[in-house]
């Protein structure tokens, strides 16, 4: 949060850069600074600089007393008369042309506004940083037939080139339609029957956008499926916004519906933008769109700079109809944007975790609302918030409770960890040790879900007790192998193991707790000669890593495949005939009112890769509370019985979605700075809510994870009936208020994560 009150300021002083002029009236620009400066300033447009300077354009701006020249975002351009003191002077533009549109430019004063941010943070994320690169372009010669053949007859290679070359074209591009060899041109060229003329400008080629189908034949859908198509159809064809749920059932075929929705927009000269979770994690979705449609950008995190450019200007040029990508691609510039998608909506990486906090289904919904556009929303477990919406009558839900193609959802086995017959010295219960050894002997394939990576989740001294805890955060080291390595999960500190415990010195350090690693290793000791792979954080480091093991699983070269939770997300496995649930109470008990939601979903979601085959399959939970609604629903593939349990919890405690949260999550290197400072601010807060009822402060108090990379966290959550009536809370109390140095604090708009 900015120090400064004073809304929008306009810097002066005496320097050279003045406009001394008599004239009051002039064109003024309204800038924002990407980072530094939080409020907007004024800056006087020279005469020679009005037709350049423009919204959505970067400008250069003299900033302090040395007028070190800043870029700067131009927002706003308005004629008036010049205030009495001198406004300093624009003295450049870095774009040839606007970078953001005048609805992308109120877009991020919107989500300043919504999630608490600086303007300059939203205007560096709505535009990456390869997309405010200038892209450099290089002029290549072309080559164009002259005519004058004279007595010459061409050979069949040269007709080749001079058929290809009526139009200007440069010398690869002709040898790679052709196919003929460099000599033949170089012939022509001498003959004077081609010659170089000009030059045009070319880009590098963008491979990722370029396929091909022949989509005239579809696939034949389900009632379901046709059903939840014609509701999105109905809006797009009379071009109208409207936000449409598809819940259905693991292996309904939602991603056919979003298919063929896309093609309607494609059909109709539109675009589509399709968001996933995370790319690398979703291939096959990304694959389908790929196989189905000609023109298909898609967005991820392993693109460089310029690739990202390039991917931006094609698809803002109208040459690219689908564009497929995580939480940012929602800010693609799509210029017939017809259609949004957002797969598996429930996700949490579809809030940003840094500033600007933003929710890409918020995001969303605000576009395709002043587009006139449909928003479609799928899942087989809707987030509350977006279950409530649909039961108030706001959004559309369309049901898809049938698997397509007629196979049954697995039958779920609760092995209940409490009982002593369940217990074994390993991972795995002999319940779900004979599940794995049923599968194998079929034929079939085996997931195993632990969400906890490394070898064992904590070391203990068996002496004494002592733990060992990372210097650096209030965390418990995870052992790691090969190399005996004990490593923090919240800051990657990485130490040795060691021989005997810090605190009485007594060589008897055991491991405790099972990671991924423990159970691949448990895994193959118990069903020796078969093939095993382990998908988390450790494996899956290297580009292309996920791709190459998922590829390998589905070719059948891997026989059990042991993971995190990104196994659970969008993979479709005909031939996984079971899925094991090592620990399905792990996340269960956290300090977070979103625990038991989180957990059904994911129990849901990995139970859903079982049994999408002819044969069938099976699924086995562990769990140390099979009484839990959360458990008791995710057994019976009943999401929405968890659903109506958990809605009245939140609504007798005014959580979402029935009312509003603002987390402030306040850092120090001293833990008495940071208690300090968020006990002012509740105390600032407190006093602003002063005859309100309808809000309560929680806190302050130490965060669930009370030290991270050195730094002290204490946390503080402000609960009431409206965002709205929270962010003018917080703008009210913290109203010219001055940070302390030593001390950092952020404010985090309606929060996915508590720790």
């Amino acid at each position: 949060m900015s120090s400064d009150s004073s809304g929008q300021r306009e810097l002066f002083t005496n320097h050279p850069i003045w406009e001394e002029d008599d004239v009051r009236n002039g064109v003024i620009a309204t800038v924002v600074l990407p980072e530094g400066v939080e409020k907007p300033l004024d800056y006087l447009v020279p005469n020679e600089l009005v037709v350049e300077v423009e919204p959505g354009r970067r400008v250069h701006v003299p900033l302090g007393k040395s007028n070190r020249p800043r870029l700067a975002y131009c927002v706003a351009v308005r004629h008036g008369e010049i205030p009495q003191h001198p406004l300093k002077s624009v003295v450049g533009v870095e774009d040839e042309k606007p970078l953001l549109s005048e609805r992308m430019l109120e877009l991020t004063g919107w989500m300043a506004d919504r999630w608490m941010a600086r303007r300059g943070d939203v205007l560096e994320a709505v535009l990456p940083a390869g997309v405010r690169l200038r892209r450099r372009v290089k002029r290549v010669p072309v080559l164009v037939v002259t005519g004058e053949q004279g007595n010459r007859r061409p050979t069949i290679n040269q007709k080749k080139v001079l058929d290809a070359a009526v139009q200007p074209t440069p010398m690869d591009v002709l040898l790679k339609e052709t196919g003929v060899a460099r000599s033949v041109v170089n012939r022509l060229l001498r003959t004077g029957m081609l010659v170089e003329r000009g030059s045009i400008e070319r880009g590098p080629e963008t491979e990722s956008i370029k396929h091909s189908f022949d989509s005239d034949e579809l696939p034949v859908l389900s009632a379901d499926q046709e059903k939840a198509l014609q509701a999105i159809l109905h809006p797009l064809q009379q071009g109208r916004h409207e936000t449409i749920v598809l819940f259905g059932v693991t292996g309904s075929g939602e991603t056919e519906v979003y298919l063929q929705a896309v093609t309607e927009t494609i059909a109709r000269g539109q675009q589509a933008i399709v968001l996933v979770p995370e790319i690398s994690l979703t291939p096959q979705t990304c694959d389908r769109f790929r196989a189905r449609f000609g023109q298909v950008a898609v967005l991820h995190s392993h693109l460089t700079p310029a690739e990202r450019h390039d991917h931006w200007r094609e698809i803002a040029a109208g040459r690219v109809n689908v564009i497929v990508g995580a939480r940012s691609a929602i800010f693609a510039p799509a210029p017939r944007l017809g259609l949004i998608v957002i797969d598996e909506e429930h996700e949490n990486t579809f809030k940003q975790a840094t500033s600007p906090r933003y929710h890409a289904r918020d995001v969303a919904e605000w576009i395709a609302q002043k587009e006139g556009v449909p928003l479609v929303l799928g899942s087989a477990t809707p987030s509350l918030e977006t279950f409530a919406r649909c039961l108030s009558g706001d959004w559309k839900m369309c049901r898809m409770p049938e698997r397509v193609g007629g196979s049954e959802l697995p039958a779920v086995v609760t092995v209940d960890l409490r009982d002593r017959k369940s217990r074994s010295k390993g991972a795995m219960s002999p319940r779900l040790a004979a599940g794995i050894q049923w599968a194998l002997n079929s034929g079939g394939q085996v997931m195993l879900l632990l969400n906890r990576r490394g070898f064992a989740t904590h070391l203990q001294c068996k002496s004494c007790g002592h733990a060992m805890h990372c210097q650096q955060c209030d965390l418990g080291l995870t052992l790691h192998q090969p190399g005996n390595r004990a490593i923090c999960h919240g800051c990657g500190l990485v130490t040795g193991v060691p021989e005997s415990c810090p605190a009485c010195g007594v060589k008897d350090i055991v491991h405790r707790g099972t990671g991924t690693q423990r159970l691949e290793d448990q895994v193959r000791s118990q069903f020796r000669g078969i093939r095993v792979a382990r998908m988390d954080t450790d494996t899956m480091r290297t580009r292309g890593s996920h791709e190459k093991t998922l590829t390998a699983f589905r070719k059948h070269e891997i026989d059990l495949l042991v993971g995190t939770q990104m196994i659970a997300k969008g993979l479709d496995f005909p031939n996984v005939m079971l899925v094991g649930v090592i620990n399905a109470d792990a996340a269960l008990h956290l300090a977070d009112f979103r625990a038991s939601e989180r957990t059904c979903q994911l129990v849901t979601q990995v139970a859903g890769r079982s049994g999408r085959g002819p044969r069938g399959g099976r699924v086995v939970v562990q769990t140390s509370t099979p009484e839990h609604p959360a458990m008791r629903s995710a057994a019976v593939h009943d999401y929405e019985a968890f659903v109506r349990s958990e809605l009245p919890i939140r609504k007798a405690l005014l959580y979402p979605p029935f009312g509003s949260v603002i987390r402030i999550v306040v850092r120090s290197a001293v833990d008495e700075a940071a208690a300090d400072w968020a006990k002012h601010l509740v105390e600032r807060l407190s006093k602003s809510a002063q005859g309100n009822e309808s809000i309560r402060i929680l806190g302050p108090a130490p965060a669930p994870i009370s030290r991270i990379r050195d730094r002290y966290r204490w946390h503080l959550q402000i609960h009431g009936p409206s965002s709205e009536l929270l962010r003018d809370l917080v703008s009210r109390s913290m109203a010219g208020l001055k940070t302390p140095q030593e001390v950092v604090w952020v404010v985090d708009v309606d929060p996915v994560e508590m720790l």
